[in-house]
């Protein structure tokens, strides 16, 4: 059995955790009850222990979001100088740490995505700047590495960038199949309903969502927009929608359990995501697992995970009139709205966590091997 050393800027316990934590616990979580050693760097939060085990994973935080990337590197350097470690696996969601120049002990960067151009949209230029410097930096100090992504879009965006081909694998991620899923007797409203969920920040250009609502809504008066989840750029959507005269058919409803978020996406007809750039797209995927069809940006990740024509419409990005348009034509006619719904639910079913862990543990054999 092997010993691996994870770190990551969240564990899954963190209130900001999102897919990319996601992602990487069902990985570690499997090689921990496979009898592999797991420890897990990450950042600390309110209310959160330095040091707890959950899942089989020993989790240790240390550092916040605002120095992250230079406390957990050197606190991963100073654990493998201590012990002996068979593999550092480095997930890069945000900024790198930049692990191969700091440890002997071979590292295997995990990539959702990279923010590339898009971070300009979510903050200020000077930060904006540091991270994009930053990512330019992978190619040069993680050379020698083998990389593993989540889609074709992050392995192109790597290709770009100067990774070669053949240094680069892609692992689909997988899905909760006990949560995510169709409920037998739960029927669709009957006013037809949209809904959008996940985080609410800048770069998700939830504002999209609410101008195709707009559209919606004049072609059918009793339409209704559901905004679930939580973030930063909540209070502007709150007063965009304010501002349209829209308050009335749209229901801000927060963070929920993922029960209720379960049976939401088993009432609603259609989940809109008008994201300029996703890893994956991990509410993609749990949409159609409860048979809603998608209409989202034709964009990296997006595009890998919505199946265009069977699962859900791309349409470019910002083309407000062409989300509304494909919406419309999907309320409408309910034989195909039936048959995205069964092709959704089908593509959903295809992609396990089982898998994805077995794959990424391959990968991880194969690199203590060279």
């Amino acid at each position: 059995m092997a010993r691996f050393v994870a770190v990551n800027w969240r564990d899954l316990r963190n209130p900001e955790a999102g897919g990319a934590e996601v992602h990487l616990h069902e990985i570690l979580k499997r090689m921990a009850a496979s009898g592999h050693e797991v420890t897990l760097f990450a950042t600390g939060f309110p209310g959160g222990l330095e040091r707890e085990s959950y899942d089989g994973i020993d989790v240790i935080r240390k550092g916040s979001w605002y120095n992250a990337n230079y406390v957990l590197p050197l606190q991963v350097r100073s654990f493998c100088a201590r012990n002996t470690v068979d593999l550092v696996i480095e997930d890069i969601n945000k900024i790198p740490f930049f692990l191969p120049a700091l440890t002997k002990t071979r590292v295997l960067p995990v990539i959702p995505h990279l923010f590339g151009t898009t971070v300009y949209r979510e903050t200020n230029f000077l930060l904006a700047s540091y991270v994009f410097l930053w990512e330019r930096l992978i190619p040069w100090v993680y050379r020698g590495c083998r990389f593993a992504v989540i889609s074709p879009s992050t392995k192109s965006d790597l290709i770009a960038r100067g990774i070669r081909e053949d240094r680069i694998e892609v692992v689909l991620c997988g899905l909760d199949h006990a949560k995510y899923r169709r409920i037998e007797g739960l029927d669709r409203y009957s006013d037809p309903t949209i809904i959008h969920f996940g985080r609410i920040r800048k770069y998700k250009s939830i504002d999209l969502v609410v101008r195709a609502f707009a559209r919606i809504k004049a072609e059918m008066p009793n339409a209704r927009l559901l905004v679930v989840g939580d973030g930063p750029e909540k209070p502007h959507i709150v007063d965009f929608v304010d501002k349209l005269g829209l308050s009335e058919s749209v229901r801000f409803l927060g963070v929920i359990k993922t029960e209720e978020l379960v049976r939401l996406l088993n009432q609603v007809h259609v989940f809109l995501n008008a994201s300029p750039k996703e890893g994956w797209g991990l509410t993609v995927v749990e949409a159609n697992a409860c048979g809603v069809p998608v209409v989202a940006s034709d964009r990296p990740g997006l595009r890998d995970s919505v199946q265009e024509g069977e699962t859900g419409y791309l349409v470019e990005y910002g083309d407000v009139a062409a989300f509304a348009e494909r919406s419309l034509s999907l309320i409408r006619d309910t034989q195909k709205w039936h048959d995205m719904s069964a092709a959704a639910t089908a593509w959903a079913k295809s992609l396990t966590w089982d898998r994805t862990a077995s794959e990424m543990e391959k990968i991880f054999h194969d690199e203590m091997a060279t």
